[in-house]
């Protein structure tokens, strides 16, 4: 398990922006790479990324300062006013405009407004630096605003269909246990392993995880003996019948000490008379009647 954050930072999404060569939605062709005024750029109105580390972003500008931009960002002209709007590598162009640099490489690609939406999803979705939950998010916002099925959506982001459905769980799981996957407290492991625990005791799971810094082994293993127990209690107990005599002993002792009268037999023919009492005075009533006898 990775070590403990604090738990300030909340339940943002934070995506981010890489390659889309491979993503299979209806585009014209794309044009070759040019170079444009970094202040003709805009970023996308609707960008996933919701936040940009500051370490981050520094450490690409100085690469950027040195190599310049390798990969190019990949835009859509904006019609009417000569802007072009990021549909791929923001961080990128973020990075450059503290670098200093005028011009920046991009490939320009033609898309109408819902296919660039769906292009920033998909290629999101498919970085290998987001956490569960924000892949989770991605994957459940392209199933609502571009109307996937999950088959459609796991071969857009090249996931097992199963995956897609371990992904969406998540995302039924309370509040904190989602801000502990996304602050990187528990991996996807222990958060899957925690979805099997009752939903009344999930939290209490994700609590002792976290305490006893349990391996995601450990937790499965601590989740299925509380569903073997839950099973274990739920399972109706039959009633032994006992003898006649049992109930008339039962009726008798009830009125010499109270209601609360027990017999449990055993297996071996013995068994135990339980006589059950509120408080100090009901003893102190059952001395009383045995003296007066």
């Amino acid at each position: 398990m990775k070590k403990q954050k604090g738990l300030g930072r909340g339940l943002d999404a934070i995506f981010g922006a890489d390659a889309i060569d491979d993503i299979d939605i209806k585009l014209k062709p794309m044009s070759k790479m040019t170079e444009i005024d970094i202040r003709d750029i805009i970023p996308n109105p609707n960008q996933p990324r919701t936040h940009f580390e500051e370490e981050a972003l520094e450490e690409l500008a100085d690469s950027i300062r040195q190599l310049g931009i390798i990969q190019p960002i990949t835009v859509r002209e904006q019609q009417g006013d000569g802007h072009y709007v990021i549909i791929s590598g923001e961080r990128r162009w973020r990075a450059a405009q503290r670098a200093g640099l005028r011009t920046v490489p991009v490939y320009i690609r033609e898309a109408d407004d819902e296919n660039l939406h769906a292009m920033a999803l998909v290629e999101n979705i498919q970085r290998q630096d987001l956490n569960a939950i924000e892949i989770a998010l991605g994957m459940q916002r392209l199933i609502d605003e571009c109307h996937l099925t999950q088959d459609s959506l796991s071969e857009k982001v090249g996931k097992k269909r199963s995956s897609v459905t371990n992904y969406l769980r998540l995302l039924k799981l309370p509040d904190q246990i989602q801000l502990a996957i996304k602050e990187g407290i528990i991996s996807m492991g222990h958060a899957k392993a925690i979805a099997g625990a009752p939903e009344e005791e999930q939290l209490g799971v994700l609590k002792k995880c976290i305490r006893r810094s349990l391996s995601v082994r450990q937790t499965e293993d601590m989740v299925r003996q509380m569903n073997e127990k839950a099973a274990r209690e739920e399972q109706p107990v039959e009633e032994e019948e006992y003898p006649e005599s049992y109930s008339r002993l039962v009726e008798q002792l009830e009125h010499f000490f109270s209601e609360d009268i027990a017999i449990k037999r055993s297996k071996n023919g013995g068994g135990k008379i339980t006589i059950g009492f509120t408080d100090d005075k009901d003893i102190e009533e059952f001395v009383r009647r045995f003296a007066s006898r």
